[in-house]
């Protein structure tokens, strides 16, 4: 089936792109949208630009939207977006990594059928520690680039997403009931590599930014490298 894949550069969205392409499904291309709020309900907006970065890491085509970012308004950017992609590439179904949101697959999903497409969310309700797991056995490079959770602190901004990693986050579960995939906004991160990726991401010039208890990796400068 030709798809598109709602593509913000992390790992959910990356992994969700993966399971397509392993399962037989041509992706015509990515999809992404650039809040103007920080708040979005819908859309990762830490470094969404390097979106625009891992397409061609990728070779695959991208549809770069910008959206208000505004609750519920957004889906119209959402669908305006979708839309262009069903009549320039001829897709059928579209691919996202939601894992736990009811309101980001609800509206996924919504959008989807009022243009006559079909919806993939292939790691809905997975078991997170076991789902980063695979994520990391499949070679995967992933760092966190931004966290807002207790529990977290300056050390993970940069840091890669690995087993050591995995067996933190299960105690930070555990102590304080962070999601171990960031579904509940915890962190986000970026994929710089990984087995569908034909060149390789590389952060050139990067700060840490940290506000009272959470932080991002603002990263200011990116370019491809040969693998």
């Amino acid at each position: 089936m030709n798809i598109a894949a709602l593509f913000s550069g992390g790992k959910d969205s990356t992994f969700a792109l993966y399971w397509a392409m392993k399962n037989g499904h041509d992706v015509k291309c990515l999809i992404t949208l650039k809040a103007a709020r920080a708040d979005s309900y819908m859309f990762q907006v830490a470094n969404i630009d390097v979106a625009k970065l891992s397409a061609p890491a990728l070779g695959i085509p991208i549809i770069f939207e910008k959206t208000s970012g505004i609750k519920e308004k957004e889906l119209d950017d959402l669908k305006r977006a979708i839309k262009k992609a069903k009549e320039k590439y001829k897709i059928e179904g579209v691919v996202a990594g939601a894992l736990a949101s009811n309101y980001q697959k609800d509206r996924v999903e919504t959008v989807c059928e009022e243009l006559g497409l079909k919806a993939f969310a292939p790691f809905w309700h997975t078991m997170q520690k076991e789902y980063l797991q695979n994520i990391v056995r499949e070679r995967f490079e992933i760092i966190f680039t931004r966290v807002a959770a207790l529990g977290f602190n300056q050390s993970w901004l940069g840091r890669r997403l690995d087993e050591s990693a995995i067996r933190d986050l299960e105690m930070l579960n555990q102590k304080h009931g962070v999601h171990m995939g960031g579904e509940g906004g915890e962190f986000e991160t970026l994929v710089l590599d990984g087995p569908i990726f034909k060149k390789r991401i590389r952060i050139v010039q990067a700060e840490k930014v940290w506000k009272v208890d959470e932080g991002e990796l603002v990263i200011k400068k990116a370019e491809l490298m040969e693998k």
